[in-house]
C-alpha cells in the first residue's frame, strides 16, 4: 500500500516493525514464521511485540498530529526493556548509541529511535492518516506537512469523501 520510500537508517526498522499489521485487512505478518523471523522473534516473543508495535504506531499518529488510534502502552516504559550502550570506534572516536543486546526487539528499536532523534528524522515518521489504514511511512515533503501514506491511494479516498459530504451539504443562503 505504501508507495513511499522507506525511512532512513535504523527508522526502517520502526517502520517495518509498525507495518507488520494491515490494519484493512488485518492481516499480522507476526503470525507467520517469516515475518517473525525478519525481526529475529520466537513465537512467545510477538505479545510483547504487538505491544512495542502499537505504541510505535501512536507515536507515528503523534507525528502527524492524530490521536492514538487505541489506547497503548507508554513508549518510554516499553522501551526501557532495551537498555543501550555508548559505543566509541577505536581510531575515529565516533561515538553512537547501541543495543546492549543486538538480538533484543526492543533494544534495537531503542537504538533506532536514538540515531531518528539525533539526525532529525523521528519527527517525519508517521502513520497515515486514514483510520482503516495506519500505515507508518516516512514524510520527506518539503514542509513536513503529509497525511497520507499514499496520495493515490488514501488521499484521494479521504478528498473523494471530503468532495462527496460538501456536495450533499445543504447549502446556506439563498
Amino acid at each position: 500500500m505504501n508507495a513511499r520510500t522507506p525511512a532512513p537508517g535504523g527508522l526502517a526498522l520502526v517502520q517495518d516493525l509498525v507495518n507488520t499489521l494491515d490494519v484493512e485487512s488485518g492481516v499480522d505478518s507476526l503470525d507467520t514464521d517469516a515475518g517473525r523471523s525478519a525481526f529475529g522473534l520466537a513465537p512467545g516473543d510477538v505479545a510483547a511485540a504487538r505491544e512495542l508495535r502499537e505504541s510505535l504506531r501512536a507515536a507515528c499518529l503523534a507525528h502527524a498530529g492524530h490521536p492514538p488510534h487505541r489506547p497503548v502502552r507508554d513508549l518510554t516504559a516499553l522501551l526501557a526493556a532495551g537498555p543501550l550502550v555508548v559505543r566509541v570506534e577505536d581510531g575515529t572516536g565516533v561515538a553512537s548509541l547501541a543495543p546492549a543486546d543486538a538480538s533484543a526487539l526492543t533494544a534495537r528499536v531503542a537504538a533506532a529511535i536514538a540515531e531518528g532523534v539525533a539526525d532529525g528524522a523521528w519527527q517525519r515518521l508517521k502513520a497515515c492518516e486514514a483510520t482503516d489504514c495506519l500505515w507508518a511511512y516516512y514524510d520527506r515533503s518539503p514542509g513536513g506537512r503529509g497525511r497520507w501514506c499514499d496520495m493515490g491511494v488514501c488521499g484521494s479516498r479521504a478528498k473523494m469523501r471530503a468532495y462527496r459530504a460538501r456536495k450533499s451539504a445543504p447549502k446556506r443562503g439563498g
